[in-house]
């Protein structure tokens, strides 16, 4: 019964993030060597965080809220979601079938929850049904909020690592990996902060500003799988109507920076995106556009 606990609100989650793939479904094999990966990062994170605790230790020797703030901000956060972001950078990053933008938050959801679903089985025998209850309705969630935000700025550095946005790309890669782990740090901060000391009013004051944080995450990470789900775009082959972007009919011949002339949308010789000078992103799909209305979902020029 505790086994099956455990695992309910992952196989849930699962489900709902892999039936919002509109466009194009992805191999159950890859998704379910990603879930078994993110399950080894378990393993990564036990270590990372040992040995942080031991310095920890020796830096702060007495227990005290912000020992336990920090700890999780510096040392739980940071362990357990660079060990999901390197999994699914290996395994995703150059594989044929992240073709679609929305792609990147399922494979990080089934990283994610592969490492919440053996995380929430030791939880769960160890402490029981009230915990296995909880967490049914908090950490296993968490994860899931937490990977939804990486996989958001994991498509969009893919994306401009395919139109060569170096800029945009390096951005992005950042985000991919310091969102998720702020956000799992301060939830985790909030919590082991307060439950670490004898203050009442700290202790209250912490929980609910921890209920507070969970209702947010979770009904902002909602809204972006609603929104990255219905704006779903190719972004290894650009739409056909992105084409309209840099029409060459329209456009002319253009001279890159490094010398070479050109009449298509990249340089010929070293790759540059055709410069435009009234470029800007749809706040919808993110496509670029140099006309009044995005070519990819119709949205207006903000």
């Amino acid at each position: 019964m505790l086994f099956t606990l455990a695992l309910i609100p992952v196989i849930i989650l699962l489900i709902i993030i892999y039936k919002r793939d509109k466009k194009e479904k992805e191999p159950m094999g890859l998704l379910m060597g990603l879930f078994f990966a993110g399950m080894g990062t378990v393993i990564s994170a036990i270590i990372i965080e040992g040995i942080g605790e031991v310095i920890f230790n020796l830096i702060i020797p007495y227990d005290s809220f912000i020992k336990e703030f920090l700890s999780a901000m510096l040392i739980i956060g940071p362990a357990e979601e660079l060990g999901k972001y390197t999994v699914l950078r290996l395994i995703t990053w150059k594989n044929k079938n992240f073709n679609y933008s929305y792609d990147a938050i399922v494979y990080s959801v089934f990283v994610s929850l592969g490492f919440a679903a053996l995380e929430n089985i030791a939880y769960v025998f160890i402490n029981g049904l009230g915990i296995a209850i909880l967490r049914m309705f908090t950490a296993v969630p968490g994860h899931a909020a937490d990977a939804v935000f990486m996989g958001y700025f994991y498509s969009k550095a893919k994306y401009a690592h395919v139109i060569g946005k170096k800029d945009e790309y390096s951005k992005n890669i950042a985000l991919t990996i310091l969102v998720p782990t702020i956000l799992h740090g301060f939830y985790d901060a909030i919590i082991l902060g307060g439950t670490s000391t004898e203050n009442v009013l700290l202790m209250g004051s912490s929980i609910l500003l921890w209920g507070a944080y969970v209702i947010v995450l979770f009904v902002l990470s909602i809204i972006l799988v609603i929104r990255s789900s219905k704006n779903d775009f190719c972004i290894v082959t650009l739409p056909g109507n992105i084409q309209t972007v840099y029409n060459p009919s329209v456009m002319d011949m253009w001279v890159c920076s490094c010398g070479t002339s050109n009449n298509l949308n990249f340089c010929s010789k070293c790759g540059q995106i055709r410069p435009v000078g009234d470029l800007w992103y749809c706040p919808v799909c993110g496509v670029p556009s140099s006309y009044n209305f995005c070519g990819c979902c119709g949205a207006p020029k903000p």
